[in-house]
């Protein structure tokens, strides 16, 4: 049970009855009670008519007893005292009047006479009342709408006239419907469930073969497969896509850090093997260590190791910060104790990390002296609303087709492999990656002295 409403088709069909359900039952109260006012509505009107019938032969001076009174209606012809003068011929009982007497008082004809001095007529009054009680006609007992005339007859003394209506007929109307809704309602229960229940059946097949697809990529570590896509436009073909477009980027950071650990393990390779010959060297004849070498791989080692747990940190989410730094004056302290730089800086601020700009510089100076002929130019500007920082070199320039492919991890021309000083390939990779985490850019092209010119462009605080 629990696994059955653990589904989606189930709560999504247990809603859409209950939804129904309850819209069904509101409308079926509402149609009945306007069905009970509308035929108590027509028994007012049923028991006004008959009582103005009566009270109009009262005012003529029709004598009570001589009164015409309809069968199907229950009369009752009452005084100002209570007294009853007149009532239907098989009335046996009656009740929600006020007045419960069936049975005439003796001789009520003898208060209209024939006196010469009376006028024609009374006076028929409005209605004045309805009210629902019961009545028993000739052995049958029934609920009725009851209306009030008051009428004046010819000695200018006020009576009441009760009349009623049958409720019969809207009790059974009532009755019919409510049974035909009874009875209906489960059923159109029933149908709007197994509709709701195939729809979503069909709109959740193309989920179910995403989630089988999922689970079988995850099994078999496959990220190059990819679920499908239902040729719809609605939300599941979007999820979809969507899902593809993440397990693609899934694949490409997975073979990225596959190709990563496997150029990082070659890179340290060298170091390490080269370091570890000069110790056993040393050991077996010291006279022959060379210390300058040693150092020299230790150095390459640790800068190395400070790359890669940079990156690591970059992929991490390491945040940029927010603080205030002066490119200008960093550009200064970077460039002081290096041969062949030249600065010309304008002070620039910008929001970030001091220390991730400050790798960022370095990184291009480094870049810069390894494949420059003798100088290196750098400068620091402000245009609109950006921090320019140029590293110009006059070396050999990078080619159009690898300006893009130079910022890639462990990437190195082969021009550059082969005046190498110990890089690894990683300071153009680290740099445009800071750049594009301080919402900037870091791009490459042609130096007016002929070699490379690398332009980073930082938003200004």
């Amino acid at each position: 049970m629990r696994r059955l409403f653990g589904s989606v088709r189930a709560r999504a069909t247990l809603a859409a009855t209950a939804v129904v359900a309850v819209a069904l039952v509101a409308a079926g109260a509402v149609v009945l009670l306007s069905l009970r006012s509308n035929l108590a509505g027509q028994a007012d009107t049923a028991a006004d008519s008959a009582a103005r019938g009566v009270a109009s032969q009262v005012a003529r001076g029709v004598p009570y007893r001589e009164l015409d009174l309809d069968d199907d209606h229950p009369v009752q012809v009452v005084d100002e005292n209570g007294r009853v003068l007149a009532a239907s011929e098989d009335l046996e009982s009656i009740s929600g009047t006020g007045v419960r007497d069936v049975t005439p008082v003796a001789s009520p004809d003898a208060r209209q006479g024939d006196d010469e001095d009376l006028p024609e007529a009374g006076e028929v009054g409005e209605v004045t009342w309805h009210g629902q009680g019961r009545a028993t006609v000739d052995g049958e007992s029934v609920a009725y709408r009851f209306a009030q005339v008051e009428v004046t007859d010819q000695r200018d003394e006020t009576v009441l006239v009760y009349a009623g209506a049958s409720l019969q007929a809207q009790q059974d109307a009532v009755h019919t419907a409510a049974t035909v809704m009874l009875i209906g309602l489960p059923l159109l229960l029933a149908v709007v469930a197994w509709v709701t229940w195939t729809v979503t059946r069909r709109a959740l097949r193309p989920v179910e073969a995403i989630r089988r697809e999922m689970a079988a990529i995850t099994a078999s570590e496959d990220l190059a497969r990819r679920v499908p896509v239902p040729g719809t436009h609605d939300e599941v073909a979007r999820l979809a896509r969507t899902t593809n477009e993440t397990l693609a980027a899934l694949e490409t950071s997975v073979e990225r850090q596959r190709r990563f650990v496997a150029d990082a393990s070659h890179e340290l390779r060298s170091p390490i093997a080269s370091l570890r010959t000069q110790l056993e060297v040393a050991v077996a004849h010291p006279e022959l260590l060379d210390l300058d070498g040693a150092v020299e791989d230790t150095v390459r080692l640790q800068r190395l190791a400070g790359d890669l747990l940079l990156l690591a940190r970059l992929d991490a989410g390491e945040g940029v910060g927010d603080k205030l730094v002066d490119l200008g004056e960093l550009a200064v302290r970077c460039a002081r104790g290096r041969d062949g730089v030249t600065v010309e800086a304008s002070a620039v601020e910008v929001a970030g990390s001091r220390g991730q700009l400050e790798r960022v510089l370095g990184n291009l100076l480094d870049n810069g002296q390894r494949h420059a002929r003798a100088a290196v130019a750098v400068t620091v500007r402000r245009d609109g609303d950006w921090a320019v920082v140029s590293v110009a070199d006059d070396g050999s320039g990078v080619p159009v087709e690898d300006r893009e492919r130079v910022f890639e991890r462990f990437v190195r021309l082969d021009e550059a492999r082969a005046r190498d000083d110990g890089g690894a390939g990683l300071g153009l990779a680290i740099a445009r990656d800071v750049a594009v985490r301080h919402g900037g850019t870091l791009t490459v092209r042609d130096a007016p002295t002929g070699g490379a010119l690398f332009e980073l462009r930082l938003p200004i605080a």
